[in-house]
């Protein structure tokens, strides 16, 4: 099928997996993942309705956001080094990835400089997997109460990536586990922590993260088909 027709099947299956949750389909936003994906299909994807953009890499999204549309969502869902925080500061309309205080402080150092509050979601890392980004679970708490203090940045959510399994429902505790942590940190009404976002779900496992509370589900595969091996470029 074209990406015109999977986002259209995919916003179809967003609707009815929340309708059976108990949420308006409304309540769960889609992100088209554009990593190595060609500017012609992403373009083919905005036309679509998509109008919300992960990237994994700064200057790949850099790249593209200065040759399209500047009225979508850019998001930044990828590891952040320190050493790109001035430009992903500016750069982003999200970060989903901000997993330890030196990246928050340095966000929010790169944030005033410019004059601006950045969006952030804090990245937890459910599985304790050694090979993944994010907070431990045990200290993910500590950490959103130690970036609520940086006055330019507003924490929004939490992201997690489950393991990779090949049956969806083998990641629905990880998801569970967000939602409730989620939740525990809404009881301690913290300023500048909206607690509002849950980034979890992508091709393989989205419908199980709609019915564990995601309000953003990160799919690439399943819009824009199978994608080529990346090739890095110098300075990424």
């Amino acid at each position: 099928m074209s990406v015109t027709e999977n986002i259209k099947q995919i916003r179809a299956v967003i609707a009815e997996t929340a309708a059976r949750s108990g949420r308006p389909p409304s309540s769960v936003r889609l992100m088209a993942v554009t990593k190595t994906v060609d500017d012609e299909r992403i373009i083919e994807a905005i036309k679509a309705g998509i109008d919300i953009i992960g990237e994994n890499y700064v200057q790949e999204a850099k790249r593209k956001r200065d040759s399209m549309d500047k009225s979508l969502e850019w998001h930044l869902i990828g590891h952040l080094q320190t050493n790109k925080a001035k430009l992903a500061a500016s750069l982003f309309d999200m970060i989903h990835s901000v997993d330890r205080m030196e990246l928050a402080r340095e966000l929010d150092r790169r944030a005033r400089a410019a004059g601006l509050i950045v969006k952030i979601l804090i990245e937890v890392n459910v599985s304790g997997e050694t090979t993944k980004s994010g907070a431990p679970l045990a200290e993910a708490t500590a950490l959103v109460r130690a970036v609520a203090a940086l006055p330019n940045l507003s924490i929004q959510g939490l992201m997690t990536m489950p393991p990779f399994c090949d049956d969806p429902e083998e990641a629905r505790p990880f998801f569970r586990r967000l939602r409730e942590l989620r939740d525990e940190i809404e009881t301690e009404r913290m300023p500048r922590v909206e607690m509002k976002e849950l980034s979890m779900g992508m091709s393989g496992d989205y419908t199980v993260a709609i019915e564990e509370g995601a309000t953003i589900v990160r799919l690439g595969r399943t819009i824009f088909g199978e994608r080529p091996p990346r090739q890095l470029k110098q300075g990424e």
